[in-house]
């Protein structure tokens, strides 16, 4: 016997017709002689709705009720697949991330999980149920109900699977695996049979919308595998795991590009140590991700600096950073929403040189202007103009041969 954690993202459970197909998904693995814990997300574009009421009401909701708010999707969800389980004649209980308890520190709307509470998930499986836990969501030391950030039911799940010691972590979603690039912008994308959670954490972290990055950092700590794979058919997915020396011998395993990138600039700012920390310190204390930066090379004295923040932070963003700047001196803040972040992602890059020129060179062909680079042992990405998005992604998908990858 196994114990099997299994999620279902918003498509999986978008209507009732697909909440019962999951339940007929969930209920053969059980037969198959498993133990099994399911964590679900709100059915498709509920979470959407609940934001925008929000939005309705106030421009800056406060962050604790947007948390209550938002997290009340995922409790239909749970309810409704419970009570199709049940009708079907098996034990199942649903719980909320309170009652198991998933804690959490106190960063509303980007928490991170803390500990895992297991006592009555193992009681309710040595009692023969199926568990269903509402993803998302968790709680802080003071019992406020917080959420993990969009697609955080990724990061529940890998979390449960890694508290109980699962055998596996099935991820169902809308695609049968981890492909080369977006199927939607490239026809002839691949299927990644395994990729490496280093892989997999960039390719998560510059646009890849398969898994929540948290959700791979926890299972490279723990050493979780994760499944990823449809909830509409049985084909093989893709494994998300440790690095082999076969992942090894592949140049670039994938291309990604992400829109919700805005890039903003505070321009001659006094030159002088400490100067860098006023600008982030107060995006940092306010829970905004700053990626790339880009400092110029001192001027008389003066220098501007670049950087970019997920696009739905940018008002927020630049508030902080017009504040800033009038008190250091600065002369001015400019912003910029229509840019995206395209990325090339390979284990292989770490032994092979010219990868970043094939880049750079392949683009500058189409006409494509580079506005930002950034780099690791394992990517480089570019800014771009927006417009250009998808013409980057088919030209280094592409130059890059993936198209061809595993054929």
């Amino acid at each position: 016997m196994a114990l099997v954690v299994q999620k279902y993202g918003g498509t999986s459970v978008g209507t009732t017709d697909k909440i019962r197909n999951v339940a007929k998904r969930v209920a053969r693995t059980y037969d198959e002689g498993n133990d099994v814990v399911v964590i679900v997300s709100a059915m498709a574009g509920e979470t959407n709705k609940l934001v925008a009421l929000s939005q309705e009401i106030c421009e800056f909701p406060s962050e604790r009720e947007y948390d209550v708010l938002v997290s009340t999707g995922e409790q239909v969800t749970i309810a409704l697949l419970s009570m199709c389980l049940q009708s079907m004649g098996y034990k199942a209980k649903s719980y909320l991330g309170h009652q198991i308890p998933i804690k959490t520190d106190n960063a509303s709307s980007r928490a991170r999980i803390k500990e895992i509470g297991d006592e009555n998930i193992r009681e309710d499986l040595k009692n023969g149920s199926i568990v269903v836990v509402a993803g998302f969501q968790g709680i802080d030391d003071e019992g406020n109900i917080t959420t993990l950030g969009r697609g955080g039911s990724d990061t529940s799940a890998v979390a449960v699977a890694a508290g109980l010691n699962a055998d596996v972590c099935e991820i169902y979603t809308d695609v049968d695996g981890v492909y080369t690039t977006d199927p939607r912008i490239v026809s002839n994308a691949s299927k990644i049979e395994k990729i490496s959670y280093e892989e997999m954490l960039e390719m998560a972290s510059l646009g890849a919308k398969v898994l929540q990055i948290r959700s791979v950092e926890f299972a490279k700590k723990y050493n979780v595998v994760i499944h990823v794979r449809s909830s509409f058919n049985d084909n093989p997915g893709t494994l998300v795991m440790k690095e082999d020396t076969e992942m090894e011998t592949v140049l670039v395993s994938g291309v990604t590009c992400n829109k919700d990138e805005a890039k903003i600039s505070v321009l001659r700012i006094p030159d002088h140590p400490g100067i860098a920390a006023d600008i982030f310190l107060p995006l940092t204390e306010a829970n905004i991700t700053v990626d790339m930066i880009i400092q110029n090379v001192s001027h008389e004295g003066f220098t501007d600096l670049t950087f970019t923040v997920p696009k739905g932070d940018l008002k927020k963003a630049l508030k902080l950073v017009e504040e800033t700047a009038r008190k250091i001196g600065a002369s001015g803040v400019t912003s910029d929403d229509k840019v995206a972040k395209v990325s090339i992602i390979g284990v292989g890059m770490r032994s092979h040189c010219g990868v970043a020129g094939k880049m750079f060179s392949a683009l500058s062909a189409e006409g494509v202007n580079i506005q930002m680079i950034s780099t690791s042992e394992i990517k480089v990405s570019c800014v771009i103009e927006d417009k250009y998005t998808e013409l980057a992604v088919r030209v280094l998908h592409d130059t890059f041969e993936l198209g061809t990858q595993g054929e």
